[in-house]
């Protein structure tokens, strides 16, 4: 069984193209390439990882799949199409071409509509996902959870895994609607959850693990070891923290689970999800 960071990103920094990297962020205003990562990975113990996309552009998708074939620690890629395209069967039957290219995501957090995952030509597009196996990455904030849950409804057979806990607001300390939704998403036996992204949605400065707890707890209950799986979000955990602080609030959570458990969260979840 790998040790696998299911949830990390590649970039070559543009202002247009990353403006979701603010002001406050500024310290990641750089680039991140794989000869970045490889060393703290190996530091970490870390076998493999899988690169997710930051741009919704079918060229970031071909950047992470030359990325992969030059380094071999990338055991897999979640690209960008557009899947609500006329011709995305088309595009999903090629990128089926590149076994590297595990599954796909949008960035629906940042979709105003409150129903878009809803919206029909979303739903066909999820629909040919079905036809290559290939996953999808639900990237949403805790406000979405009830869309998230009537969306994955219409799919129970599809793959879903839900990125960094839904987001909730760790800043406030508030969880009760978010632990609520998540308790019904995680309901459906096919959607599985990465701890990734916990440490940047709390204070950036002075966090404690404690902060995290409940929030932990929540969804290790909620989706068992079995569907739970670890993600750095590097280089985005950055701005508030260093990679090993964010391994280590992980494997201090798990430390008392049995070893299968905890070799599942920090690696077989994802390597069987992904089909690493």
């Amino acid at each position: 069984m790998m040790k696998i960071d299911s949830h990390q990103h590649f970039w070559q920094y543009d202002p247009s193209k990353h403006e979701w990297i603010n002001d406050e962020m500024k310290k990641i205003r750089k680039d991140f390439l794989p000869e970045d990562l490889a060393s703290i990975l190996k530091q970490s113990g870390i076998d493999g990882c899988v690169a997710v996309q930051a741009d919704q552009s079918e060229a970031e998708t071909d950047f992470l799949i030359e990325l992969a074939s030059k380094n071999d620690f990338i055991k897999g890629v979640v690209g960008w199409v557009d899947l609500m395209a006329d011709d995305v069967y088309d595009r999903l039957e090629y990128y089926s071409e590149f076994k590297i290219v595990k599954g796909f995501r949008h960035v629906v957090q940042g979709e105003l509509d409150p129903e878009f995952m809803l919206r029909p030509k979303f739903k066909a597009g999820i629909t040919e996902l079905g036809a290559y196996d290939f996953t999808y990455d639900i990237l949403i904030y805790h406000y979405q959870l009830d869309q998230a849950i009537r969306f994955v409804k219409f799919f129970p057979e599809q793959k879903f895994v839900l990125d960094h806990i839904a987001k909730p607001d760790i800043k406030s300390g508030e969880y009760g609607t978010w632990q609520t939704d998540i308790k019904k998403l995680a309901l459906h036996q096919n959607v599985y959850c990465k701890l990734s992204g916990i440490i940047t949605e709390g204070e950036w400065e002075g966090w404690k693990p404690a902060d995290f707890k409940v929030y932990l707890e929540t969804v290790l209950k909620a989706f068992g070891p079995e569907r739970l799986m670890f993600g750095s979000d590097w280089p985005v955990c950055l701005v508030a923290g260093q990679y090993e602080e964010v391994l280590g609030i992980v494997t201090d959570f798990i430390g008392n689970l049995t070893p299968l458990e905890q070799k599942k969260i920090m690696g077989g979840t994802a390597q069987k999800f992904y089909n690493l």
